[in-house]
């Protein structure tokens, strides 16, 4: 059997190009600082997984970062969120996969391992988040034609938009968890931020 897939959608660390919704609240060099070490942390938890394969997908597609060189590295290309993610799964067309964003201080290996598990006996699984959207989303090869149509990205009608376009399919759930998109996101989480800042 095929080992499952671990993908990590990120954007290059770069000044003014991360983060954008939430460096309009706390600044731009705050918000990289941030990202990066939202990322690097995800990175370390990622290390203490066994038996898959970790791919990060990154934007631009042909950046390059230290924080992730020990990783294979594939572009996630052009299009809207929904469109990039699709071309990622279909990289990996028979394979459980789950994909997680990379700015969700809380998450950690045993969420991603969970994720895996509960693949075994459903369709999809997602880990939802506080705002309405999710931070992660796993399939199996048993996949709808179009998972990420019409979904309003950004907005507290991403998570039931997609799980419209999962109709037959059998889902299940991981626990709720805070991404961090602005001011009141990132400041209610500053424990996980003290941590994340060292």
């Amino acid at each position: 059997m095929s080992r499952p897939v671990v993908i990590v959608f990120a954007r290059a660390p770069r000044l003014g190009t991360v983060k954008r919704r939430l460096a309009r609240d706390i600044g731009v060099r705050e918000a990289l600082r941030f990202h990066r070490n939202a990322l690097s942390r995800l990175l370390r938890e990622l290390r203490d997984l066994r038996g898959v394969d970790v791919v990060i997908a990154i934007t631009p597609n042909r950046a390059r970062d230290d924080l992730a060189s020990r990783y294979r590295r594939i572009g996630q290309g052009r299009g809207d969120l929904g469109a990039r993610m699709a071309r990622a799964f279909r990289t990996f067309p028979r394979r459980r996969v789950v994909l997680i964003g990379s700015d969700i201080p809380g998450i950690c290996a045993v969420d991603i391992r969970e994720g895996l598990r509960k693949l075994r006996g459903c369709d999809a699984v997602f880990g939802p988040a506080m705002d309405g959207g999710y931070w992660l989303i796993g399939m199996t090869g048993r996949r709808p034609a179009a998972p990420f149509g019409n979904v309003r990205w950004s907005s507290s009608h991403a998570l039931d938009d997609t799980i419209a376009n999962f109709a037959g399919h059998r889902i299940r759930y991981l626990r709720h968890l805070r991404d961090i998109d602005d001011a009141a996101a990132f400041y209610s989480t500053v424990t996980d931020f003290a941590r994340l800042r060292g």
